[in-house]
């Protein structure tokens, strides 16, 4: 395929620009001056002291990352170019790359827990955190590397033609682009904290050079990248991409998993924030795949969904959960709490909180060894009777509950009341770099001192550095989860970590504040 004629006018173009700015020749404008002066010629002057460092200033106004971009339909909420125009942009790039032994890469960025943000902080916030995404992302690159918008909150950017895609220099651009886009931004006297997942690919990595397989190599990649916690990053490789394809016909494994126990809860310890004891844990859903390996529920609910079996994932996860917390008593290893979730559609069963008592019982259990999760936005927005009497039942019949995701929705004081909620759990949003956000502090000292006002507890998910756990400690946060402590680990280890934990415990930190 032929270059186009304009793509090979924007490649002299540039070619002029970094050549007019290399330093040799901007050292040579004073000396042509002095000579022009000398030989009394005018023209030459004006051309050299104000006519040529003019075009390079006008030129370096130009914008980093749109070049070969431009020339199709702007997204109206970052003002980037669209799918359709980088793809052509990379197109052209990439027939650059053959003709002239370079090559390329192609990085897929994307916000993490954008729709989360989103509800958090409204839609004119929502547009602001893109605006000012692409700003940043913008004077991060390169100039002459494509940047543009591919669909919600996700952008793409190609490297503009280089010698060597090696990965230092690839994790270079990572780095960067991850620290400026993870910096604050301000909304309405309050601060947003960003964190972006990336996945990128090379063309040595992909069986087909063209734009679309090589964005499409780099979207693959960071699909794995997000399952990797927020702030991931993956290459694309040939393993990846047989994961990816694999997920996709999981529909068909869903009951024959869930009948073997091949999905089954691993365990995330809560810690009391005051002593440092364990409190309880929380069951998440993992699905041991004999050729994918390790899956994660953003892997796996869909698919399960599609086959309807979301009640009987439900099911396995609750009846194994009350096994976990037997086998704990057995072994000298009591834990309080256990702590499930259940999804909208199991809260639409008029019998869920009937079975959920029987269950419990049939394993001889008090109701207070189990807690339930519900996420606040199913509490604020259902109308619908089943799941308000399923949500009050459960609370009737003595189980915990916790009021998931706190700070996200729009719950109200009257539904914290209603279904006698016993305790909420904050947001990792409002938890990340609390010990460096003077309004994150403010806005999690206000929860608090509201839940210590209604009498119910707190527990703050997303625990990841010393300096969070100390200030969620002064504020007076009850309960503590995160990676800080531990992430979720199958039922084989839970034990082993209890003891080890229990025989390096030291005596808790004597300081504690409640606010209010």
């Amino acid at each position: 395929m032929r270059t186009p004629v304009s793509t090979r006018l924007d490649h002299a173009a540039s070619t002029i620009r970094r050549g007019l700015s290399r330093v040799e020749v901007l050292a040579v404008f004073p000396a042509l001056a002095l000579i022009a002066f000398w030989m009394g010629a005018p023209e030459v002057i004006f051309a050299t002291s104000f006519l040529l460092p003019g075009l390079l200033a006008l030129q370096a106004m130009r914008p980093y990352g749109r070049s070969g971009a431009d020339r199709g339909p702007i997204d109206g909420r970052t003002d980037l170019p669209m799918r359709e125009s980088f793809l052509s942009a990379l197109d052209a790039a990439l027939e650059l790359t053959e003709s002239r032994g370079r090559t390329t890469a192609c990085f897929v960025i994307e916000i993490d827990g954008f729709p989360d943000l989103a509800s958090r902080w409204g839609g004119a916030a929502s547009d602001q955190i893109l605006r000012r995404t692409a700003d940043r992302l913008l004077t991060t690159v390169r100039r002459g590397d494509i940047v543009a918008s591919i669909g919600e909150a996700r952008f793409a950017v190609a490297l503009h033609p280089v010698m060597t895609t090696k990965l230092d220099i690839v994790m270079g651009l990572v780095d960067r682009v991850q620290k400026a886009l993870s910096e604050p931004i301000a909304i309405a006297g309050a601060a947003a904290h960003p964190t972006v997942s990336i996945g990128f690919a090379t063309p040595a990595q992909i069986d087909f050079g063209s734009a679309t397989h090589l964005l499409d190599a780099a979207l693959t990649a960071l699909i794995e990248a997000r399952h990797h916690g927020p702030g991931g990053v993956r290459g694309y490789s040939e393993g990846i991409r047989s994961r990816a394809e694999l997920r996709h016909g999981l529909a068909e494994e869903v009951e024959e998993a869930l009948a073997t126990g091949a999905i089954r809860p691993w365990f995330q310890p809560q810690i009391n924030a005051e002593t440092g004891a364990i409190t309880g844990f929380e069951a998440l859903a993992r699905w041991h795949h004999p050729r994918a390996g390790l899956l994660t529920p953003p892997d796996f609910l869909p698919a399960i969904a599609d086959a309807g079996c979301m009640g009987r994932l439900g099911d396995a996860m609750l009846t194994q959960a009350l096994r976990a917390i037997e086998a704990w008593d057995q072994a000298g290893c009591p834990v309080p709490s256990v702590s499930v979730n259940f999804s909208a559609e199991e809260l639409h069963d008029p019998s869920l909180a009937d079975r959920v008592k029987w269950e419990v019982d049939r394993f001889d259990l008090r109701p207070s060894r189990l807690t339930v999760e519900i996420l606040e936005t199913v509490a604020a927005q259902s109308e619908d009777d089943v799941v308000l009497r399923n949500i009050e039942q459960l609370g009737a019949h003595g189980f915990n509950l916790d009021l998931d995701d706190f700070g996200t929705g729009q719950s109200s004081i009257a539904n914290i009341r209603r279904f006698h909620v016993n305790r909420i759990k904050i947001d990792r949003s409002f938890v990340t770099r609390l010990d460096q956000d003077s309004t994150q502090r403010a806005v999690v000292a206000g929860i608090l001192a509201l839940a210590e006002r209604l009498n119910v507890t707190t527990v703050a998910e997303g625990v990841e550095t010393p300096g969070e756990h100390s200030v969620l400690q002064q504020l007076g946060c009850d309960h503590l989860q995160g990676f800080l402590f531990s992430r979720p680990m199958p039922f084989d280890e839970t034990i082993a970590w209890m003891r080890d934990r229990a025989a390096k415990a030291s005596p808790p930190t004597p300081f504690r504040r409640r606010i209010g």
